[in-house]
């Protein structure tokens, strides 16, 4: 199997059986049922070669409107939390700079994902934890739809955290540890 096929894989691995499984999302299952999701491995390592895979992945947005949501996936860079936040920064103006602000979102996964508040052993930084540091990028519209029919979405952080620290970290861990 060709390598970007297998961080493909097992990306699709903890989507299905911690996103969707855990409920994370409430509106990925649809995408991932539907099969609206692209996958993209980024392998180069320069900040100015990943925004401009970037602007591809919003390009092939802009041009296929039969994708909901795209996965940019870096298996090779960014293995600090602290430089991939600076990718996420330089990816949000990216979006600003041009014209998308409002017309798709940016999500951010880490395999070292720890929120500002939380300790790095909390449960809770698994709600975001992934088998690969990724930029997921998602269009507005679809959001607002969906929101439409959810109840209350402005709990569902909140419902994640307690979730994942009821499951407890070695429950957390050992699901996502077992996409790899």
């Amino acid at each position: 199997m060709h390598a970007s096929q297998h961080i493909i894989n097992q990306t699709k691995k903890w989507i299905d059986d911690v996103v969707v499984a855990c409920h994370f999302c409430p509106f990925a299952a649809q995408a991932v049922k539907q099969k609206k999701i692209h996958y993209e491995v980024e392998t180069s390592t320069g900040s100015d070669a990943c925004m401009d895979a970037v602007l591809r992945e919003l390009i092939r947005l802009d041009n296929d409107a039969d994708i909901e949501t795209s996965f940019l996936i870096f298996p090779h860079t960014f293995t600090q939390f602290d430089d991939f936040l600076d990718l996420v920064a330089l990816a949000e103006a990216l979006l600003k700079r041009n014209g998308y602000d409002g017309i798709y979102q940016l999500a951010s996964f880490h395999p070292l994902y720890q929120f500002d508040d939380a300790p790095e052993n909390d449960a809770a930084n698994y709600t975001n934890r992934s088998a690969y540091p990724m930029l997921h990028l998602l269009r507005e519209a679809s959001i607002d739809r969906a929101l439409e029919h959810y109840k209350n979405p402005e709990n569902i952080p909140a419902a994640n955290i307690e979730f994942a620290r009821g499951k407890g970290l070695s429950f957390m861990e050992k699901l996502r540890d077992a996409c790899f």
